[in-house]
């Protein structure tokens, strides 16, 4: 699975080195190309499962640094500055790496095998626990990861739909749901919903049938889906 990114830069020449460093590097996808913060911010809100962005730090308005203090969960950032007297305080700021422009293929090649081997370890199953918790009715509901059969997210809530039949409503958000869950045994297969490997039966068109539902195959998914299955 391609790791998804934005480039974030005001400088078009700068974005051009690293969008053909990325054509070169079967790992990663390129999302989007944004020229300040403002518009990285709402293409973080827009595009779904961005894991990596490649940030400049100055910038006209909003500075990378300040742009990545708003996010609460911020994806994965690679600085790519030409002062690299910020180095210390991005790191402050858990940068996965920080790229001195300019910058070879090979140094870009091993920030983003930083990011990768992370990602690969966040998601291997957890060896102790099989669960994940979720806040909702004024509890802190444990939830077995067997039991779960997929999840919805509507507007501001998500539905956590369990093999019992009860439905758990949690203001809590897909994305960070998503991260409680291990990637061998859940699937995204749209952006509301998240499904459970084992409650799939089979695939019909661009739905998805489980046990007790039909589900829609958002079409960003649908290759994943398939590839997951077959």
């Amino acid at each position: 699975m391609k790791i998804r990114c934005l480039i974030v830069d005001d400088e078009t020449l700068a974005q051009d080195v690293i969008e053909s460093y990325i054509r070169e590097f079967p790992v990663i996808e390129l999302a989007r190309k944004c020229s300040n913060a403002i518009e990285a911010l709402e293409a973080l809100q827009q595009e779904d499962n961005i894991q990596l962005v490649f940030l400049d730090i100055k910038m006209p308005g909003l500075s990378g640094i300040n742009m990545l203090k708003t996010l609460p969960q911020p994806p994965a950032i690679i600085f790519t500055t030409a002062y690299p007297q910020h180095a210390v305080e991005g790191f402050e700021l858990n940068a996965a790496d920080y790229l001195v422009k300019p910058f070879s293929f090979e140094r870009f090649m091993l920030a983003v095998n930083k990011v990768r081997h992370k990602i690969e370890l966040e998601k291997r199953p957890p060896t102790a626990q099989g669960y994940f918790t979720v806040k909702a009715d004024k509890r802190i509901h444990k939830l077995n990861f067997e039991d779960v059969t997929y999840i919805n997210s509507i507007g501001d809530y998500l539905k956590i739909f369990l093999k019992n039949g009860k439905v758990i409503i949690t203001s809590e958000t897909l994305k960070s749901i998503a991260e409680s869950l291990p990637a061998n045994l859940f699937l995204r297969i749209h952006k509301s919903y998240i499904v459970a490997v084992r409650s799939i039966l089979y695939i019909e068109g661009n739905q998805l049938v489980i046990e007790g539902a039909s589900l829609p195959i958002g079409l960003k998914y649908k290759d994943q889906v398939i590839d997951r299955l077959v």
